[in-house]
């Protein structure tokens, strides 16, 4: 005895000092939210997009700033201020460029060469009306920086590739404090940077709540359970420090928490919790029969320990299947969950533990522990499934087939704006943007030359036109820009700046014209859609939030027009960008998520043989948790919820949770009947041994999960309902389905 008080009072000591450092280790915590976190690694398509921004640049380095007026932009104070914003702006850390309605113009040709025509006369109020005209005319600027009712106008601001939290949250703080100098108070901003700094708000804040809610769930649920205090002091000291030994050692490791960091505290609290009230329940119902605590808790290593350590280990597992995704971040959540349940497990076994042997028995027992009404009620279980066996396979079976049916309506047809704080700035931001203008998504379209053409040649600029006027039918995508650019407004320059002459010139004479008078008046911004060696070029659209699902019928549209109505001779077209690579991540989620369900299955499926080892005890354990997976695919499918990135962990957790049941249940059949007991007595003992457990234990999951409803990030409220309503599945079949099938293949 007292060998076991000295070991309990070293690992107090131990998980006391690394518990201290690992809260201290918490400020170093890293958050990052980065699109292509979501890009399928090793996609041809994204090696391409590489090589390409290589030359070009990113197609989401880009800040929009849109400025809304009372009545009119076509005001002068108001003018005013936003032409002074544009100009601030050149000031801004990060910032490469900018453009805006006040900053440009248009080109004219005259005797005397080329001059430029302001395209808002900021000072002369007598030419608004002219000026909306034009503007409504052209259709240049229409929906891209200015709306079309003109009570808003856009700052277009080019940043700097690949900027960091650290910076966004500078260039954004420079440019709130422009705008409040120049008093204008509504405004909407949309972009990277915008994106990076709100969505790092919100894992914060989710992480935080998250931690809050679950603890004050756990202690109340401990309360609710043991009435003891110093047995719920004991079990919520165990959980937080798992929690916090976890997120330390994400801090050590430099890890990066993205989106769905705000599942962790859950998945640590909640899974801990069960392996805490598997060993209390264990331990306390051995000192009320009387064992010594050292004789308890020995008992209980051996018995529950063992089941414990292997559902911890199935969990982790199941976690580790997201392996498979070619998601970095779907990947990166399923390593750290698998870490975070090792993790919890090795607290909770010997810091738990240590904690129980130095304390007193009296403390630990309370002097009203009724277990009568558990057991009438788990027994009365037991006699169902003995007495309908029919009914249960029946109904198991045509609840399978519905699940089924409502796999096969699963979509992927997912939005955006679904990824957004729900009531957020950003939220509201980013709506008005798909209103009032031509979205957020980006998409390019690479052209590359072929044998001895450069962009530049006159057939080549025609073949970019063919797509131009191809993009230009398609509602969902806008504001089309190109090289093209560059060629047709001069021809309007030419021609007294009117609107029909903003075509390419006709002979190949005027084109080469305007090649020699581009090279002068705009080499810089031609730069920006031509590579060095003119054989690369750029058409940089934007995509209206539609759903991947229908976007993926425009891609496929275009590409057969690209195949059918251009000339491949001369050069090649080829759609890519970071909403292309987003869009494309959703048909990998089900390929990846099937891939590691299957590696999932046959690893656990293993583990089962080599703890069972019997075929019969395997497909037993195997098939009722396959059903959960079967009911959050069909809740997916009729509820018409698209399936994701964020929301495909939902079959790893489900998976990796809902086998611990089956497997403590099982074992502990196992033991009764390697006692010798018949198979109905195993089965009561198993119900009454394991059945409180289980019960609480999946209690504590669906309303540990539950607490998700109070995120604001839409795809979390959603995870929560499925895996509450799924894992409480699991426990049915558990309950209902492995005695029938107990009673009819052993």
């Amino acid at each position: 005895m007292n060998r076991f008080l000295g070991f309990g009072k070293i690992g107090i000591c131990i998980f006391l000092i690394l518990g201290i450092l690992s809260a201290f280790a918490l400020h170093q915590l890293k958050f990052s939210f980065d699109f292509s976190q979501f890009f399928p690694e090793g996609d041809e398509d994204l090696l391409f997009y590489q090589e390409f921004s290589k030359e070009f640049g990113t197609d989401d380095n880009f800040l929009l700033i849109a400025v809304v007026s009372d009545s009119s932009v076509f005001e002068k104070d108001f003018l005013k201020r936003f032409h002074q914003l544009s100009l601030d702006a050149k000031k801004i850390p990060f910032v490469s460029d900018s453009q805006s309605l006040t900053t440009l113009s248009y080109p004219l040709k005259t005797s005397f060469g080329y001059t430029k025509l302001p395209v808002i006369h900021i000072n002369d109020v007598s030419r608004y009306k002219t000026d909306w005209a034009k503007i409504r005319e052209d259709g240049l600027f229409l929906n891209t920086l200015i709306d079309s009712e003109a009570t808003s106008l856009v700052l277009a601001l080019e940043t700097d590739d690949a900027l960091d939290y650290a910076q966004s949250v500078e260039l954004l703080g420079a440019l709130r404090k422009s705008l409040d100098n120049n008093h204008l108070n509504d405004y909407h901003l949309l972009g990277r940077t915008y994106f990076y700094e709100a969505l790092v708000q919100m894992q914060k804040q989710e992480l935080i709540t998250t931690s809050i809610a679950s603890s004050l769930l756990v202690i109340l649920i401990l309360i609710f359970i043991y009435r003891k205090p110093i047995v719920v002091l004991i079990a919520t000291s165990s959980i937080i420090v798992a929690l916090l030994l976890f997120l330390g050692l994400l801090s050590v490791l430099g890890k990066e928490l993205n989106a769905m960091a705000a599942f962790y505290p859950i998945l640590m609290l909640i899974v801990g919790t069960s392996d805490v009230v598997h060993i209390m329940d264990h331990y306390l119902g051995k000192l009320i029969s009387g064992d010594t605590k050292t004789n308890a808790m020995i008992n209980t290593l051996r018995t529950v320990g063992a089941s414990t350590l292997l559902t911890s280990v199935t969990t982790a597992v199941g976690f580790a299947s997201l392996l498979t995704s070619k998601s970095s971040s779907i990947a990166d959540f399923g390593v750290n969950s698998a870490l975070g349940v090792l993790v919890a497990y090795g607290t909770v076994i010997v810091l738990t533990t240590s904690l129980l042997l130095t304390t007193k028995k009296q403390y630990l027992l309370s002097k009203k522990r009724d277990l009568k009404k558990w057991d009438a009620y788990l027994l009365s279980v037991n006699r169902f499934t003995m007495l309908r066996p029919k009914l249960i396979l029946i109904g198991s079976a045509i609840f399978i087939g519905i699940c089924i049916w409502g796999a096969f309506q699963v979509n992927t047809n997912y939005q955006f704006k679904e990824s957004l704080p729900e009531g957020s700035k950003i939220a509201s931001d980013f709506d008005f943007f798909q209103k009032k203008y031509a979205g957020f998504r980006p998409l390019e379209i690479a052209v590359i030359t072929k044998e001895n053409h450069k962009v530049t040649d006159f057939e080549v600029v025609r073949e970019i036109d063919k797509i131009e006027k191809e993009l230009d039918k398609i509602d969902a995508i806008q504001n089309v820009r190109s090289v093209t650019l560059f060629y047709k407004s001069l021809h309007m320059a030419n021609n007294l700046n009117k609107v029909a002459y903003f075509t390419l010139p006709k002979t190949r004479t005027t084109f080469d014209t305007y090649n020699t008078e581009i090279k002068k008046l705009a080499r810089k911004r031609l730069a920006k859609y031509i590579n060095n060696t003119k054989t690369k070029a750029r058409i940089k659209t934007s995509v209206l939030d539609i759903g991947t699902d229908s976007l993926a019928t425009v891609y496929k549209n275009l590409n057969e027009f690209i195949a059918t109505n251009t000339n491949t001779a001369i050069v090649d077209f080829k759609l890519t960008g970071k909403g292309l690579l987003l869009d494309k991540n959703a048909f990998y989620i089900r390929d990846s998520l099937i891939e590691g369900l299957i590696l999932a299955t046959i690893i656990i499926g293993i583990l089962m043989v080599f703890l069972f080892r019997n075929l019969k005890l395997l497909f037993i354990s195997i098939l009722p948790n396959i059903v959960p997976l079967l009911f959050a695919a069909a809740l997916l499918g009729f509820l018409q919820i698209p399936l994701e990135a964020s929301i495909s962990v939902v079959f790893a957790i489900v998976f990796g949770i809902a086998v611990d049941d089956t497997i403590h249940f099982l074992s502990n059949y196992k033991i009764h009947i390697g006692n010798g007991v018949t198979r109905e007595k195993a089965l009561e003992e198993t119900f009454k041994k394991t059945g409180r457990a289980l019960v609480i234990t999946t209690l504590l999951l669906f309303f540990g999960f539950l607490v998700l409803l109070f995120s604001v990030h839409k795809p979390s409220v959603t995870i929560g309902l499925l895996i509450s309503i799924t894992l409480l599945t699991a426990l049915i079949f558990d309950l209902l389905l492995i005695p029938v099938l107990l009673r009819k293949l052993t």
